[in-house]
C-alpha cells in the first residue's frame, strides 16, 4: 500500500503553495506600468509570471490532501488579492486625496476591499485548474486547458464586474508582431499566447523525467526569445494625411474651477491663441507651451486641422450656457475645423459626461453622452444599499447613461468620440468603427490617477483599441498622457505631463474593418465554450467512475 503524506508533509506543501502563488503575483505585476512608461524589456515576464501559480496548483503532493480543490483555489485567490494590490495601489492615492473624509487607513481598506473581490477570478482559475487535475488523472488536461480557461475568465471579469483592467495581452501592447493578433481576437488572443507559453513552462518544471524537462524547456525558452523579438523591431510610420491640436489645460481635478468674470475671458482667449499657435508646421508634435511664436496665426501657407480637441476636464462648461456654444462655433470657424470639447450635458432627464461636436462652420452637429460611467465616481450602484457613497468622492454629480455610440462627419470625415474609462472596454469601441467613424477620439482627464502608474496603464489599454480597430486615435487629456496613437498601437508625439500646453499631432483616416471589429469577442466565447465543454465532460466521467466503484463486485 502506497503510504500516505503525513499532516505535516501536508501543511508544509500547502505553505508552500501560498508561497509560489504570492511569487506569481509580483512577477504578474512587472509586464505592467509601475512608475512611466514600461520599457519593452520588462514585458518578458509576461511569459512566466503565471509559472509559479500553476505549479503551486498542480504539483503532485497536493493531491492527497481532502481538501486540495479548496486549497488550490485559496492559493490562487491570494495571488489575485495581491495582484490588484500591487497593480492597482493608485487607487489608495484616488481615495485620499479626492474623496471626503477618506483616511489613509480607509484608503487602504477600500483597496485591499477592492482586491479582494477582484481577486475571486484568480480563485476561480485556481479551482477549475485543480478540479481538471484530479478529474483527469494528471497534469496534461488541466495545463492544456489554462490557456482557453484564463481568456474565458478575463472576459467574464470584463462582462460581469466590469473592470477589465490591464488583462495579460495588455503586457505585449509595444511587441509588433504578437499584436497583430488583436485585430482577429482581441487582447483576449494574445493573453491566451501568454498563458499557453506559461503552461508549457510549467509543464517542463512538473515533469518526471528529466530528459523531458531539458526539452520541453528549451523549446519554451526558444518560443519567447522568437516572440518577444517583436518588442524590439520597428515599422514604418503609418500614413498621416493631416494635423489635429490637441489642448492640454492641466486644470486642478480637486476644485470647481468656476470661472467668473475676467477668468472665462482668460480662459477663452487662451483656447482660441493655443490653436492658432499650433497650426504652425514647426510646431507640429511640439508642446507650444512657453515656445517662441514666430509665424502669425491662420497663415495662408499652414492648411487648417483636422480638427481640435479640448479634453474632458473639471471646467465650467455646459452644454446649456449660451457663452461655451458661443465659444465654440468662434473656434471651429476661425479655425476651419471641426471643435471637440468635453463638458458637463444637460437635457430634460438630467446631466451626462458629454462631448459637443461643433462642425467647421459653427454648426453644432450634436453631443456624445458617456454610456459606461464609472461607479461611485459618476454614479453610485445599488443606492439604497451604498448610501453613504455621497460622501466619497468630490463634486460627485449622479450622471446620466448615454444611449447611443453615434459618429459625427465633417470635412468628409467620420469621428467617433469617446471618454475615459471607456477606453478599457474593447466591445464598447468597436461600434464606433462599426458605425463609420475613421478616425477615434478619446478625451480623458487622468488627473484623478494622480502620478501614478494608472495614466500609463490606460495609455496602453487604449493603444490596444487603435489595433484592434486600425484606427488612428487622438487621446487627449486634462494633465497628460496627451498624444496621438497610430493603428499599429504606436504613441508618435506626446505633451509632458502636468503642464498647460497644446499639441499638434499628424495623424490619418482609416476605413477598414478588421475582422474583430465585424465580429467582436467570438474567440473568447470559443474559449468559453471548450471550457463548459471540458468541465462537463469531466464531471459526467468522474459521476461515472465514482458510480462503479461503488457497485459490490459479485463472488
Amino acid at each position: 500500500m502506497p503510504v500516505l503524506p503525513s499532516r505535516t508533509t501536508l501543511r508544509t506543501s500547502f505553505v508552500l503553495s501560498i508561497l509560489l502563488a504570492l511569487f506569481s503575483a509580483i512577477l504578474l505585476d512587472l509586464p505592467f506600468p509601475i512608475a512611466g512608461p514600461l520599457p519593452p524589456w520588462r514585458a518578458v515576464f509576461g511569459w512566466v509570471a503565471l509559472v509559479p501559480l500553476l505549479v503551486a496548483v498542480l504539483k503532485p503532493e497536493n493531491l492527497a490532501s481532502r481538501n486540495y480543490l479548496w486549497r488550490s483555489a485559496l492559493a490562487a485567490y491570494m495571488c489575485g488579492v495581491l495582484w490588484y494590490v500591487l497593480n492597482c495601489y493608485w487607487i489608495y492615492q484616488t481615495m485620499t486625496q479626492y474623496a471626503q473624509g477618506v483616511s489613509p487607513a480607509g484608503g487602504v481598506g477600500i483597496l485591499i476591499l477592492f482586491s479582494l473581490v477582484l481577486g475571486l477570478y484568480f480563485g476561480l482559475f485556481g479551482l477549475v485548474l485543480a478540479f481538471l487535475r484530479r478529474a483527469s488523472g494528471g497534469i496534461l488536461v488541466p495545463l492544456a486547458a489554462a490557456p482557453f480557461l484564463w481568456t474565458a475568465i478575463e472576459l467574464l471579469a470584463a462582462h460581469l464586474t466590469s473592470v477589465p483592467w490591464d488583462q495579460l495581452g495588455y503586457s505585449q501592447v509595444d511587441n509588433l508582431l504578437l499584436t497583430k493578433l488583436a485585430p482577429v481576437t482581441g487582447t483576449y488572443g494574445i493573453s491566451f499566447i501568454l498563458v499557453a507559453v506559461n503552461a508549457l513552462v510549467a509543464a517542463a518544471l512538473l515533469a518526471k523525467d528529466i530528459h523531458k524537462r531539458v526539452r520541453i524547456g528549451a523549446g519554451a525558452v526558444l518560443l519567447v526569445v522568437l516572440l518577444q523579438l517583436g518588442s524590439f523591431t520597428s515599422r514604418r510610420p503609418s500614413p498621416a494625411s493631416t494635423y489635429a491640436v490637441l489642448l492640454q489645460p492641466n486644470l486642478d481635478v480637486g476644485t470647481p474651477n468656476i470661472w467668473i468674470g475676467p477668468m472665462w475671458d482668460q480662459r477663452a482667449a487662451w483656447i482660441m491663441e493655443q490653436s492658432a499657435r499650433t497650426r504652425s508646421a514647426a510646431y507640429v508634435g511640439v508642446p507650444v507651451s512657453g515656445a517662441p511664436f514666430t509665424q502669425p496665426p491662420y497663415s495662408q501657407n499652414v492648411p487648417p486641422p483636422g480638427v481640435v480637441v479640448w479634453p474632458e476636464a473639471q471646467s465650467p462648461f455646459l452644454s446649456d450656457d449660451p457663452r461655451l456654444m458661443a465659444l465654440m462655433r468662434t473656434q471651429a470657424t476661425t479655425a476651419h475645423a471641426p471643435f471637440v470639447a468635453g463638458m458637463l450635458g444637460h437635457d430634460a432627464a438630467g446631466s451626462y459626461n458629454s462631448a459637443v461636436f461643433t462642425a467647421p462652420d459653427g454648426t453644432i452637429l450634436g453631443r456624445y453622452d458617456k454610456i459606461h460611467l464609472v461607479p461611485f465616481g459618476e454614479y453610485i450602484p445599488y443606492r439604497d444599499l451604498f448610501f453613504f457613497a455621497h460622501k466619497l468622492t468630490q463634486q460627485l454629480v449622479d450622471l446620466q447613461r448615454g444611449k447611443s455610440r453615434q459618429v459625427f462627419r465633417a470635412g468628409g470625415h467620420s469621428f467617433g468620440i469617446f471618454i475615459c474609462y471607456e477606453s478599457i472596454f474593447a466591445s464598447e469601441i468597436r461600434p464606433f468603427a462599426l458605425n463609420g467613424a475613421d478616425v477615434f477620439v478619446n478625451i480623458s482627464d487622468d488627473g484623478w490617477y494622480g502620478d501614478t502608474s494608472a495614466p500609463w496603464q490606460h495609455l496602453n489599454m487604449a493603444r490596444m483599441r487603435a489595433i484592434e480597430n486600425h484606427r488612428w486615435i487622438l487621446l487627449d487629456t486634462n494633465n497628460g498622457i496627451t498624444t496621438a496613437i497610430d493603428p499599429l498601437g504606436r504613441v508618435t508625439y506626446s505633451a509632458p505631463r502636468n503642464v498647460e500646453t497644446s499639441l499638434a499631432v499628424r495623424y490619418g483616416y482609416e476605413s477598414d474593418l478588421t475582422f474583430y471589429t465585424r465580429h467582436g469577442d467570438v474567440f473568447a466565447y470559443a474559449c468559453g465554450i471548450i471550457v463548459i465543454g471540458a468541465l462537463l465532460f469531466f464531471a459526467f466521467r468522474s459521476r461515472s467512475v465514482l458510480k462503479k466503484s461503488q457497485v459490490p463486485s459479485s463472488c
